[in-house]
């Protein structure tokens, strides 16, 4: 994996650019799409000229512009930045876009001998999955809070209101980058939010409490990324209000790390068991039927969401609660 100058035509309108190897496939859009909160996240674009994607890094905030470039088989990928925040933000870009992902374990035919066949044939055409990792906590502990013990549309549907609401333009925005991409709020701004607004967005008091108490100490949080994942979810479970499936979908996007399963999903274990087995299980059956793939448990299933399995539905879908105008 090498890290070499854009071409000078490319990187003019840019403050900091860079052209990435992967050095073998790489889907940027399925690698990266993890990190999206649906396809209206104000924080991310994407359209012909590549994946736009704005964050507040420690120099301040950036616009990000991603692009593939190349043979589809061994492509390049052109990072290219706008903003206060734009040298760091390029630093830290190969880790964002999968560098650290080593796959070459979980692709050995050994152990491939050992995987469903579903799983060998999702990853076969799909070779171009990196996981990613942010190191950028409260962006993804936050949305996350949010997610806790609702549908993902109402998560999605506040978590919008609110970075419309109090976050800002990115960067260049209009001009440079997409003229609606947006910044999520820092956590100062995040600590600003009045309460009557996170009932406009549809939150209630317990999540908005649990984002308050973690925001408290954002500081600590963001220092979490430079430790190993297993660490990083048990100091963020010493919080009050964030447990195991908090956690391991923060360190699947701030960390890549491979093997975290968020137990306590509300679809999560039935898919899988169904996936697997043919029927339904809870959360230990989930369990007992990954850990044969321990330390890629992550990986199987990312492979199962992308064999195509479609788990058989019964009865009635959640009821969408919304509680905005009470």
């Amino acid at each position: 994996m090498t890290i070499a100058d854009v071409p000078a035509g490319l990187a003019a309108a840019a403050d900091v650019s860079l052209r990435w190897h992967p050095g073998g496939p790489f889907s940027l859009l399925q690698s990266l799409g993890t990190l999206m909160r649906g396809n209206s996240d104000p924080a991310f674009a994407s359209g012909p000229d590549g994946l736009w994607m704005a964050f507040t890094t420690a120099g301040g905030p950036v616009s990000l512009r991603l692009s593939t470039s190349g043979d589809p088989r061994e492509p390049a990928v052109d990072v290219q930045a706008w903003g206060p925040g734009s040298e760091e933000a390029v630093a830290a870009a190969p880790r964002l876009l999968g560098s650290g992902d080593d796959w070459s374990a979980f692709d050995h035919p050994e152990f491939h001998a050992t995987l469903p066949r579903m799983v060998v044939e999702a990853r076969r055409r799909n070779p171009g999955l990196r996981l990613p990792a942010t190191g950028r906590m409260i962006d993804s502990l936050v949305p996350t809070i949010l997610e806790q013990k609702v549908t993902v549309i109402e998560a999605r549907r506040g978590y919008r209101y609110l970075v419309y609401r109090f976050g800002t333009a990115a960067p260049g925005a209009g001009t440079a980058a997409p003229a609606g991409l947006r910044l999520q709020p820092t956590p100062e701004q995040w600590l600003r939010v009045p309460s009557w607004e996170w009932h406009k967005a549809g939150v209630g008091p317990q999540r908005s409490a649990t984002v308050m108490r973690a925001l408290r100490s954002a500081v600590a949080l963001e220092r979490l990324a430079k430790v190993p994942a297993a660490e990083a979810s048990a100091r963020m479970q010493t919080i009050p209000g964030i447990g195991i499936w908090t956690t391991a979908e923060v360190v699947q996007r701030t960390h890549g790390c491979p093997d975290s399963i968020a137990v306590g999903d509300y679809h999560l274990a039935a898919y899988v068991g169904a996936a697997l087995t043919g029927r339904r299980t809870d959360d230990a059956g989930m369990l007992q039927l990954l850990a044969p793939w321990q330390g890629h448990r992550q990986r199987v299933v990312r492979m199962i969401g992308l064999s195509g399995f479609r788990k058989p539905t019964f009865g009635p879908r959640m009821t969408i609660q919304d509680h905005r105008q009470h």
